[in-house]
């Protein structure tokens, strides 16, 4: 069965620089992309980062590019979410996501619609205080 584990998190001052892993126990690794998503309390849930199943390519939303990187170790079946100078409003809870490839454009392709994801973490909450 495939699971999804992430760690990391808690409470962090802001301009802090926590790291977050995700674990996946699946059959092939290197057949997902990965994703990271996070909800702030109120709100939907949202794609925040994501790499494909080689780590060629990344993709992030606006306000975490230049603070937040996504790098992943197939060889141990790991994705990291590294974030630096943290703000208040980064505060929610964080989900790391595995999406099975799909043959289209594997290379550079880097998905971020929730729909596109099979398999997903129960989060860890991420905290900012200023």
């Amino acid at each position: 069965q495939v699971k999804v584990v992430e760690s990391g998190g808690g409470l962090v001052q802001a301009g802090g620089a926590p790291r977050l892993s995700c674990t996946t126990f699946v059959l092939v690794f290197d057949d997902y992309h990965m994703g990271w998503f996070r909800q702030i309390t109120g709100k939907d849930r949202a794609w925040v980062s994501g790499i494909n199943y080689s780590g060629s390519s990344t993709r992030y939303i606006d306000s975490v590019k230049g603070r937040f990187t996504i790098p992943r170790d197939n060889a141990k079946n790991t994705v990291t979410i590294k974030m630096n100078n943290l703000k208040p409003e980064d505060t929610a809870m964080y989900y790391c996501a595995a999406s099975e490839m799909s043959g289209y454009n594997e290379d550079v392709y880097v998905p971020t619609a929730g729909n596109e994801y099979n398999y997903w973490g129960q989060g860890t909450q991420v905290t900012v205080s200023s």
